[in-house]
């Protein structure tokens, strides 16, 4: 019986586990005995177009190795934000991709990455159809933005919510420590979905109460009602701890961040905010006259595999496994989804869903997730997000610091 060959690329934002999906394709894809090659596109479909390949399975020969790939953060192929045409209006790029897929006598294309990365999935899928070829496009979840439709959550998300959870508690303990008044902003990423900053609730315990007070993009932003916000906590203690979604918009739409000359775009049109706290610290020192700081997370809580979630690298492996499983069944055009069947005790199904109902979708928090003033979460949401940051991942380390993976060939 003829071999088959397959094909991995990935795309968007980096996160910790999105080697871990890797590491699960090869491993699967190696024990089932069903393929010849395992190629890596280097860079995405973008370096794929341009043909920089590599042979994963000379990469990854044994199980230690792809061991140390799940517990790599970042991504190891590289990515891109690169955006396929309509191939109905130019299929120019699609015929040289469909070109350079059969020359390697590929079977099945594997796609790790969030919403426009299942873009990217369904435009080629629809081109494989349209003209006849018999190749598997299957997507794998990825974003720390846990915005992607169809799943419960996306692999990634839950180890960048441990960050933000315990660099949140580790705030309160640098504010606590003077006895005088003081306001600090976290600002989390979060453009149209507040999953993230949500998760810094996680930090509440017996002795902290922090964060006090949660903004996220679903629900409309008010300057007036943010102020009056802060005063009600300061009459109750002498420090205030605030989250913050970068993605925040006033009644009118707008992101507070809008006006900044720093303002950028990346290749989907979406915007690369940078601001927003610093916007709202201002807001508040012109208010409070008080010691004021804003704080922006930014890229550190998309790879920080020394507070990984165990739970977040095992279900991004089996994600890897389901994928070799969906196109073992020849099921193109699916993404590789989770299912939570129970909280308590947690348990979860891996499942598939056409990538038709998926791409270009965005999934936010639902209203009950969210407290009535707006302000804050809810303990559904608590229990929803609370088992994803389970777990502790054990490293190696050399000279006092993680060792990872070299990724020299992308440099």
């Amino acid at each position: 019986m003829k071999k088959r060959n397959c094909i991995i690329g990935q795309s968007g934002g980096p996160t910790v586990a999105i080697n871990a999906t890797l590491a699960g394709i090869i491993s699967k894809a190696k024990q089932s005995g069903e393929f010849q090659n395992i190629y890596g596109m280097i860079n995405g479909i973008q370096g794929l177009i341009e043909r920089r390949i590599i042979n994963l399975l000379e990469e990854f020969a044994n199980d230690d190795q792809i061991d140390n790939l799940k517990t790599t953060p970042a991504m190891y192929l590289g990515s891109c934000r690169f955006k396929l045409s309509d191939h109905t209006q130019d299929d120019s790029q699609f015929q040289k991709i469909v070109l350079i897929l059969q020359e390697l006598g590929i079977t099945d294309f594997f796609y790790i990455g969030g919403n426009d990365s299942m873009d990217t999935v369904m435009k080629l899928n629809r081109y494989a159809k349209f003209i006849g070829i018999d190749i598997n496009f299957i997507g794998l979840p990825k974003t720390i933005d846990n915005d992607l439709f169809g799943t419960d959550h996306t692999p990634g998300f839950g180890s960048a919510a441990k960050y933000v959870a315990s660099s949140m508690l580790e705030v309160v303990h640098d504010s606590s420590i003077y006895d005088l008044p003081s306001i600090t902003i976290v600002e989390v990423m979060g453009r149209n979905a507040g999953w993230l900053t949500a998760s810094s609730a996680l930090s509440r315990n017996e002795y902290n109460s922090a964060p006090d007070l949660i903004y996220l993009p679903e629900v409309t932003f008010d300057k007036d009602r943010f102020l009056a916000d802060i005063e009600n906590v300061m009459k109750k203690k002498r420090f205030v701890v605030v989250a913050v979604s970068e993605g925040i918009r006033d009644e009118e739409g707008n992101y507070l961040d809008a006006d900044s000359r720093y303002v950028k775009k990346d290749a989907f049109g979406h915007i690369l905010h940078s601001g927003t706290g610093k916007v709202l610290e201002t807001l508040v020192y012109n208010r409070f006259h008080c010691k004021v700081r804003s704080i922006e997370l930014n890229v550190l809580q998309r790879c920080a595999m020394h507070i990984a979630s165990k739970c977040d690298l095992d279900e991004s492996f089996n994600c890897g496994i389901h994928a070799i499983e969906c196109a073992l069944n020849n099921l193109s055009g699916q993404v590789v989804s989770m299912k939570r069947v129970s909280n308590d005790p947690y348990t979860i199904e891996y499942i598939h869903n056409d990538v038709e109902n998926i791409a270009n979708l965005e999934q936010k928090m639902p209203r009950h997730f969210i407290n009535e003033q707006g302000n804050d979460i809810t303990q559904d949401a608590i229990e929803y997000l609370k088992p994803l940051i389970q777990g502790e991942v054990m490293l190696r380390y050399e000279n006092g610091i993680p060792t990872y993976l070299s990724c020299k060939h992308l440099l």
